[in-house]
């Protein structure tokens, strides 16, 4: 495993679902030097540095967003859709699987959304750490890193932009300009969610390490070593990061539902108890259902 990190590179040829994208190093359970708690007093009622979840959602619907990179319209329209066609409501899980904010024009936008839906949506909202998430704590916090060195090369210059911070940025300056609800909101984030069936996570897993032993190097950044091989977790790791051309099913082992908003491809949500897929494409408002049977997949599985 490389231990220099490097900049993340995203080559979209046509946006056909063709996608390279060079492996990034993140530190090994890395201590922070600094953290927005250290510069303000923390009111929320999230647990801060959530480690990960364990969640019984046996019974109960269970959805799942994929990656929004700063696209906020799209992602208002499909949660609007799911609460309202699908009477999303008490009892209900909602998970977010990372990756809110960079690259598309509207991060801060995307994040005010999240923070409202959570007030108001009456179901039980997750929402994991990215890797996008992780480089802009980098680059607020360690000065210096590789990480954060390669931040607004990656999509961070954007993110900036939408919380009014225009030309050469500077971690102080996004201190005094991104809400404390937003700081709060990124620091607080789960890093994976565990349940009866599932795992959820931003990457993926190493299917070499114990579930219990997952280090952020692989949560937040891994991409082939899982996507093309089994593991033995015994459960299905339902993940984003890495875009498709169309949600990628590798049963009995993983689902991948980062369908490539951002470069102009759709959003993907699915909900795991009936199978059914909810895609809005990029700058359209109609919500297309599918189940996954129709998309040729033996749902649920024995």
């Amino acid at each position: 495993m490389l231990e220099v990190r490097q900049i993340e590179s995203v080559i979209v040829t046509h946006w056909k679902g063709f996608m390279t994208a060079g492996k990034t190093n993140v530190s090994k359970g890395r201590k922070k030097q600094g953290s927005y708690s250290d510069v303000v007093d923390q009111d929320s009622d999230l647990q801060a540095d959530a480690e990960h979840l364990t969640c019984s959602f046996n019974g109960r619907r269970v959805f799942v967003i994929g990656d929004v990179h700063g696209c906020v319209a799209e992602l208002n329209t499909l949660v609007d859709f799911i609460e309202r066609e699908k009477d999303l409501g008490a009892g209900d899980a909602l998970i977010f699987i990372g990756d809110y904010i960079d690259r598309g024009p509207a991060s801060k936008e995307v994040i005010q959304c999240l923070l409202s839906l959570k007030s108001r949506l009456k179901s039980d909202n997750y929402f994991l750490k990215g890797n996008h998430e992780e480089m802009l704590l980098d680059w607020l916090f360690e000065e210096g890193s590789e990480s954060a060195s390669s931040y607004l090369h990656n999509g961070g210059r954007e993110c900036l932009e939408s919380y009014g911070l225009k030309s050469d940025p500077r971690p102080e300056d996004a201190l005094t300009q991104i809400p404390k609800s937003h700081m709060q909101f990124f620091e607080q984030l789960t890093r994976y969610i565990v349940s009866e069936k599932f795992v959820f996570v931003h990457a993926g897993l190493n299917a070499l390490r114990p579930l219990s032993h997952q280090i952020d190097d692989d949560i937040f950044w891994i991409r082939n070593e899982f996507i093309s091989n089994i593991h033995s977790f015994r459960k299905i790791i339902i993940y984003g990061h890495t875009p498709f051309e169309q949600v990628k099913f590798h049963l009995p082992y993983k689902i991948g539902i980062d369908t490539g908003l951002v470069y102009g491809s759709k959003l993907t949500a699915i909900e795991l108890s009936e199978g059914e897929l909810y895609q809005i494409e990029y700058g359209k408002s109609e919500v297309k259902v599918a189940s996954f049977v129709e998309e040729g997949i033996d749902w649920p599985l024995p």
